[in-house]
């Protein structure tokens, strides 16, 4: 508070002057209290009344309150078929989801993952920053303090110079007569709750990702192993063709398609080296490492593909974070709608300061130097050529484009859990078929060698069924790796728990 407001607060007696400084009406109130007039008692009193009406006349809120749409839910899954036993899943687990295939590396890698992984902490951040935010805006409730303190010399003709000292505690509330502040509040609560269920999207995704690039190197090293032995049968069809050669019985095209076989498989051992190795790099990144310093030893793998009991479709509205993500993004919308209705209606403020002002140090803090003030100001916009109502037109179609993105988001999860089931169904079908379609395979081979042994057929032969085996042991060992990726995903799609 500056000099000349002091004098003018200790040497007037009247109700009130009105301080031009202000762009409301604002008055500040005479100290000491002599008037017999307005005595301060009645000062207070008045202005207590009036804080208490405001405040009851405070607790209404402008805009629509929030109600979820409804959305269309299907009563039970299309393409759950059969596959799925009705039984209690009691046993399986609900958070650790993973631990159903009982692969502790990839239980210690998961555990690495909620640690370690950059771009899960990235996620973490936004959400550490959205909850600041909301404390930001419920800050808004409460009024602001301050202290200021101001020293200064001044002359004026020749009256000689003058100190002015002064001391103040200011206070500062806007009231939230319309609400404006508490849909906001409410936007940040819902924006807040969005990044949290963001974040366990980004945790879920990541995890189904490693699982993925886990079970791909598995599937990577067994077929290693089935091209290694592959190569060995080869290399002793090759020693048969060079015997038969040696002994004038067979021609020299057979040693060169025996030859040209083994280093066909040769250089797909190589290919899928190059293969493991990317996904080894990948799950180093996943889990928050560089490449160099993660190497997964190749072990004897055998995968067991276990049972996801889906459950019912409502029940994925209330556990896929991407869902409830997008939900609670459209109510952060809808509270927006009340912060722009909002301003079409004044705004109230109150204010207030109290402190000390002097010409001398010495006695700055004595009663006679007290000086306070208490000010309302209400201010409002009566033109802005449509600003305000575009602002509301804006609000309302972000809301309508929330309402939007929150069907897609659950018709998109009902198709990943569809599209998911329906994989996990046709692929144990298409499993049982390619796994005799490979024991054929094998038995082909063995028939025709015996038969290449006995001269009865030639070698491109031999070369052609031993091919076909390979390819359908290979084939078979991928339909193992996409019915364990399809369980992955029906798990992601599921939300992570059952």
């Amino acid at each position: 508070m500056n000099t000349d407001n002091a004098r003018i607060n200790t040497d007037k007696t009247t109700e009130g002057i009105r301080d031009p400084a202000t762009t409301g009406t604002k008055f500040l109130l005479p100290y000491p209290c002599s008037s017999v007039r307005y005595p301060c008692s009645s000062v207070f009193q008045r202005f207590t009344a009036s804080i208490a009406t405001i405040a009851l006349v405070a607790s209404c809120a402008v805009g629509p309150n929030y109600s979820k749409p409804e959305v269309e839910t299907p009563v039970e899954y299309k393409e759950v078929g059969n596959w799925v036993l009705a039984k209690p899943a009691d046993a399986v687990p609900k958070g650790k989801w993973w631990e159903i295939f009982g692969d502790p590396i990839l239980n210690d890698l998961m555990e690495q993952v909620s640690v370690s992984n950059q771009t899960l902490k990235a996620a973490e951040a936004r959400y550490t920053a959205a909850s600041a935010s909301v404390a930001a805006a419920r800050s808004g409730l409460f009024p602001t303090l301050g202290v200021g303190a101001d020293a200064g010399r001044s002359r004026r003709g020749s009256s000689g110079t003058s100190n002015a000292y002064s001391v103040t505690l200011n206070a500062a509330w806007e009231v939230d007569l319309w609400g404006r502040i508490r849909r906001l509040i409410e936007a940040s609560s819902a924006g807040a709750e969005a990044n949290a269920a963001d974040l366990a999207n980004a945790r879920l995704s990541l995890q189904a990702q490693l699982a993925t690039s886990y079970f791909l190197l598995r599937g990577t090293d067994v077929e290693r192993e089935l091209i290694e032995d592959t190569v060995k049968a080869f290399e002793t069809s090759l020693k048969i063709a060079q015997n038969r050669y040696a002994a004038g019985v067979a021609g020299k095209v057979d040693v060169v398609q025996a030859e040209s076989q083994v280093k066909s498989v040769q250089a797909q051992a190589l290919d899928l080296r190059v293969s493991r190795a990317q996904l080894e790099h990948a799950i180093a990144v996943l889990v928050g490492k560089p490449p160099a310093s993660l190497t997964i030893e190749p072990i004897a793998f055998k995968v067991k593909i276990p049972e996801v009991p889906p459950g019912v479709p409502s029940t994925l509205l209330e556990r896929r974070p991407d869902v409830a993500a997008a939900e609670r993004r459209m109510a952060a919308a809808n509270a927006q709608i009340g912060v722009a209705q909002a301003a079409w209606f004044p705004a109230l403020s109150l204010s207030g300061s109290g402190g000390f002002a002097g010409s001398s140090l010495t006695n700055l803090f004595t009663a006679p130097n007290q000086i306070w003030s208490l000010g309302l100001g209400l201010a409002g916009t009566l033109l802005d050529f449509g600003a305000r109502g575009a602002q509301v037109d804006i609000a309302r179609a972000s809301y309508d484009e929330a309402v939007a993105n929150y069907r897609q988001t659950v018709l998109g999860a009902f198709q990943e859990v569809e599209d998911a089931l329906a994989s996990l169904h046709w692929l144990a079908e298409e499993h049982v078929v390619q796994a005799e379609a490979a024991r054929l395979a094998r038995e082909s081979v063995v028939l025709t060698m015996n038969q290449y042994k006995a001269g009865t057929v030639g070698y491109l032969n031999v070369a052609l069924v031993q091919a076909s085996q390979l390819n359908q042991e290979r084939s078979t060992i991928q339909v193992v790796e996409r019915r364990v990726v399809a369980t992955i995903v029906l798990v992601r799609a599921l939300g992570g728990s059952f």
